[in-house]
């Protein structure tokens, strides 16, 4: 099941030329699946949840076509930089780059809009339990 279509990506990002639309056709099921991992990962089913939910299947697909369209974005010739910094007395340059290495990545907030960041509570008790 993916969550996206190529129509999708159309009318909630922007039309695409035939080579993204050839690229974002293998990409969405890639992305699904990567989707349905880190679901798993956490001990839930996304393909179920989206089922039953008719919300988190919208969302669902929101965080779908974020994924694919910026793995779209990206350039393929080159690694993308986020952050640029020169100076000219030193001859010195740096930046960060997008995605080091390259590849499709699911950021953490989107996780976090599918109910899939795991959340973790506890406290330490510093001076002893209290009588």
């Amino acid at each position: 099941m993916d969550y996206a279509t190529l129509d999708d990506l159309t009318l909630l990002w922007r039309p695409m030329t035939e080579a993204e639309q050839a690229r974002a056709a293998a990409l969405l099921p890639v992305v699904c699946a990567c989707l349905r991992t880190e679901a798993a990962k956490v001990g839930k089913d996304l393909d179920a949840m989206a089922d039953a939910d008719a919300d988190l299947a919208a969302v669902a697909k929101s965080v779908t076509v974020d994924v694919v369209a910026r793995t779209l974005m990206t350039a393929t010739d080159g690694e993308p930089m986020t952050q640029m910094t020169q100076s000219a007395g030193g001859y010195s340059a740096s930046g960060t780059f997008l995605v080091p290495g390259g590849g499709l990545f699911i950021k953490k907030s989107e996780l976090a809009r599918l109910g899939l960041r795991r959340q973790r509570f506890g406290g330490i008790e510093l001076y002893g339990k209290p009588d």
